[in-house]
């Protein structure tokens, strides 16, 4: 915050002081039968054992630690479960960038499908038979079966009508999971004036007020700055413009650059109050019921679920919600094809996986 570089050798130290912190959580969540939030329990480990504490720069430095954590959750720690917050199989490989985006992927996995853009979905009725799903301005679609993979968020907020309702079960499984928000101020500049490291870490006296840029540049070669902002500051930056976004952040930038040049282009993105997404990804609340992904991923007749909150292993990233979207779509497939008598075809129907890896070369930049 004040501008002056943290020595790498502190980063180093406190970094594997929170290790040890972290690590006994462990303690405290065998001893716990009731679940707590990570914050929460950060503070029992430090009241017994005092040496873990720290104080000054190395206490910013550690802010700075638990600042990352709620980036990877979208969330503050005081609302990250402990019971859960470490159960995630994460993926092994190295930390990339996928240079030009998703975009590709998309379009290979919807080649030769029906994609309806700008239809805003507003009920959907399903039953034993048919499935039937209206969008604003009055056009229904009818179909054998249906898969709704809108963000939780959206869910959470009610903004599609089931008839029949949900039964509670269901409702409840959409309660108990929470939703985070995680938002990015890009900034393009006419040239580099920092240095070729993966991210430029900013310490302050809490996780609220510390922060971080990703340099695009080390992985594309563009000129661009990402500031992330996660939990309660991502939605609290929505509350500014985009001018007085981007201003906020420069005012960061200009405290480790004094020299920083002013950006060329900006984007803001505003994931919490989008309309379509209604936050970022899903979390896990503090006491969530332990078979609540099951429950949100449970179909309903002729109505199934995907998205990453249904993942149970990876909830919160594209993979988790490309597989839950695979399994979806066998469950569809086998309950129509059931109902024609022709499960025996089930297997002779290749799902859209097969060809993405042949469709076009992925470009990752190691970061």
């Amino acid at each position: 915050m004040d501008g002056h570089q943290v020595p790498q050798r502190l980063v180093k130290e406190v970094g594997d002081i929170f290790k040890k912190i972290l690590k006994e959580t462990e303690r405290v969540r065998d001893a716990h039968a009731d679940d707590m939030s990570i914050l929460q329990a950060i503070g029992l480990v430090l009241d017994k054992h005092p040496e873990l504490r720290q104080e000054g720069l190395a206490y910013e430095v550690l802010q700075w630690y638990i600042c990352r954590m709620e980036a990877w959750f979208a969330v503050d720690a005081d609302m990250i479960s402990l019971k859960t917050w470490d159960q995630e199989h994460v993926l092994s490989g190295g930390h990339g960038l996928m240079v030009q985006g998703y975009d590709h992927i998309i379009k290979a996995l919807a080649k030769d499908i029906d994609i309806r853009l700008n239809h805003r979905v507003t009920k959907i009725c399903y039953g034993s038979n048919k499935a039937m799903v209206m969008v604003e301005g009055g056009r229904n679609f009818v179909a054998d079966a249906a898969i709704v993979t809108v963000p939780i968020g959206v869910l959470k907020a009610n903004l599609i009508q089931f008839e029949p309702k949900l039964p509670k079960w269901k409702v409840a499984s959409i309660s108990d999971i929470g939703v985070g928000s995680e938002n990015k101020v890009a900034l393009q500049f006419d040239k580099v004036f920092w240095p070729n490291v993966e991210f430029l870490g900013i310490v302050a006296p809490t996780s609220y007020a510390c922060g971080y840029f990703l340099n695009l540049h080390k992985a594309t070669g563009h000129p661009v700055l990402v500031y992330m902002a996660a939990g309660r500051f991502a939605y609290d930056l929505e509350k500014l413009s985009d001018e007085s976004s981007a201003n906020f952040v420069m005012l960061q930038l200009k405290k480790m650059f004094p020299d920083a040049t002013e950006p060329v282009r900006y984007l803001v993105s505003r994931w919490g109050t989008d309309p379509n997404s209604l936050g970022c990804y899903a979390h896990d609340v503090v006491g969530k019921p332990e078979d609540v992904y099951e429950r949100l991923g449970a179909p309903l007749g002729n109505l199934f679920f995907g998205g990453e909150a249904v993942s149970m292993e990876h909830q919160g990233s594209v993979h988790g919600a490309y597989s839950a979207g695979v399994m979806a779509a066998v469950n569809c497939q086998r309950h129509v094809l059931g109902k024609l008598g022709r499960l025996d075809k089930l297997q002779l129907l290749p799902l859209r996986s097969e060809i993405v890896e042949a469709a076009f070369p992925l470009q990752i930049s190691r970061m």
